[in-house]
């Protein structure tokens, strides 16, 4: 239950940071947060379908987009588009939002993985806001690496053990969600403190959350082959290849965490440089490379547990069969 802390942790600091808020969407956010709170609570007291969570999280996102402060009016030329009709905008928001947010719960699925991966999200978030006089939305940023820290010491501890749960994972799903609508709704103007291309935004937004949205996309993309429902868990997740390779939570959480950093820098210097078409192929082959190295490796497991089993299993009858003799 420890979303239920989050919650009331959030509200508080919306309070206590209300005077940097000069684009008034406090109120909103308040809004929207208590929306997600309450179907996440649900889902972890009584389990919720999937219809009625995204309909609440679509609910919830058009609370923020209301305020004129969330306005994404533009592409910057991204795939050489610049500007969308203003339905298909909206649509187009509220799909993005919703697949963060339900990325970010899939991976919420070890000790450690989702509040490590959201600290590195938030705090790429935090220096972008900083960077661009966005005091606000820094102090949010920089609250919620706060509150994950002081959570990631009960959820590691053997003794005092705490779980986000769906209330916790959709509420900081929710948050990466609102960072990325603002930084999407910048001014380019307002990024001339970073040398990445305004065309390339969504391709950093891409990068930022790499590993919450290319484990989603590969999980669903594993079942929906196989002919399972896309909302039916699995051990497919990268967490539980590398789990089951050897790893502990710790060593998978902070292994994850490092290559979404390593990913990020990469990404960030590349869109110095290179226009948004170029940059789709390098994601795409970063995926394809991400999806052969997961897949060897789930099949190298699997031998060396198969190969194991067979092991200890023969030892077992080679010791049967010496009792029997005797």
């Amino acid at each position: 239950m420890a979303g239920v802390a989050f919650y009331i942790t959030i509200i508080m600091t919306l309070f206590f940071i209300k005077n940097f808020d000069v684009e008034n969407i406090g109120l909103n956010l308040i809004a929207a947060i208590t929306v997600v709170f309450i179907i996440g609570l649900k889902d972890d007291l009584v389990v919720t379908s999937p219809v009625a969570k995204l309909t609440m999280e679509t609910i919830a996102i058009i609370f923020l987009l209301v305020s004129n402060s969330m306005n994404f009016t533009t592409l910057n030329g991204f795939l050489g588009i610049y500007k969308l009709p203003e339905l298909l905008e909206y649509f187009g928001i509220i799909f993005i939002l919703l697949t963060i947010i339900n990325a970010f719960n899939f991976i919420d699925g070890i000790d450690g993985l989702a509040s490590t991966i959201a600290i590195v999200i938030f705090s790429v978030f935090s220096l972008i806001f900083y960077a661009c006089d966005l005091h606000f939305y820094f102090l949010v940023s920089l609250s919620i690496i706060a509150m994950l820290l002081a959570y990631l010491y009960y959820n590691f501890s053997t003794r005092q053990k705490i779980f986000m749960g769906d209330t916790g994972s959709l509420l900081i799903g929710f948050f990466i969600g609102f960072c990325t609508l603002k930084f999407l709704s910048m001014d380019a103007t307002l990024l001339s403190n970073f040398t990445f291309k305004a065309e390339n935004k969504l391709i950093i937004i891409f990068a930022i959350l790499f590993m919450p949205l290319f484990d989603m996309c590969r999980v669903i993309g594993i079942r929906l082959v196989s002919g399972k429902s896309p909302f039916k868990a699995d051990r497919n997740h990268i967490h539980h290849i590398l789990i089951d390779s050897g790893l502990s939570h710790f060593k998978v959480a902070m292994t994850l965490g490092f290559l979404n950093y390593v990913i990020i820098i990469i990404s960030l210097w590349l869109s110095s440089f290179l226009d948004s078409f170029q940059m789709s192929f390098f994601l795409m082959f970063l995926n394809v490379v991400m999806l052969l190295f997961f897949s060897l490796l789930k099949e190298l497991t699997v031998f060396n547990v198969g190969r194991i089993f067979t092991s200890k299993f023969n030892y077992f009858l080679l010791k049967k069969n010496e009792k029997s003799e005797l």
